[in-house]
């Protein structure tokens, strides 16, 4: 499987048994990759960077724990499909991890439109995420999910800003109840490249 593939199809997909017969082994192999594409920002926000890998991944997950057969997969492709970056992009799935479930229901409240205040700055040149989906995040009482999918488009000046280790690269989340930011450490950066081709 391509890194550089940007469209999952219905030939790409392994049936049930053979997937789960090697289940143990693709979940095993696809640690490497997950990890250079993981970052936290702050003390419970987790963003994970998809592509085809991933999402392949979790498309054969959903179809091994759903058990929907032949007639799941394209319901499954339609979701995911659009999580995979298209050469110009960087997709990230958003996580607000907070175990305590007080704790997590407060902060949801205070976090209403943080998908908005997402970026990636490149030497204080910001690049605003967007979110991946029409649908509002927030409940109308004010409280935001736990997970968002956002967008960041490049241009190709960026792009080659963003492969150029001289370079600084923030990912940042500039919410006025969540302020925080964390440097890009370049394995991750050499990871996250690899979806501009």
């Amino acid at each position: 499987m391509p890194a550089t593939q940007k469209k999952i199809t219905p030939a790409d997909i392994i049936a049930y048994e053979k997937y789960a017969a090697e289940r143990s082994q693709f979940r095993k192999n696809i640690i490497p990759t997950k990890k250079n594409r993981r970052m936290e920002v702050g003390p419970f926000a987790t963003f994970y960077f998809e592509n085809y890998e991933t999402m392949w991944m979790q498309v054969q997950e959903m179809l091994h724990i759903e058990k929907g057969g032949a007639g799941q997969i394209e319901g499954e492709l339609e979701a995911y499909n659009p999580l995979i970056p298209q050469g110009s992009e960087l997709i990230a799935t958003l996580m607000l991890e907070i175990e305590n479930v007080d704790v997590r229901n407060r902060e949801l409240f205070r976090l209403a439109g943080i998908e908005e205040s997402i970026y990636i700055a490149l030497d204080q040149e910001r690049i605003a995420a967007t979110p991946t989906e029409y649908d509002d995040r927030t409940t109308p009482d004010g409280k935001t999910s736990s997970v968002h999918w956002v967008r960041f488009t490049f241009s190709a000046d960026q792009i080659a800003k963003f492969k150029n280790s001289a370079v600084e690269a923030v990912l940042g989340v500039a919410h006025p109840a969540y302020g925080h930011m964390a440097v890009i450490p370049p394995d991750v950066r050499a990871e996250l490249s690899k979806d501009f081709a």
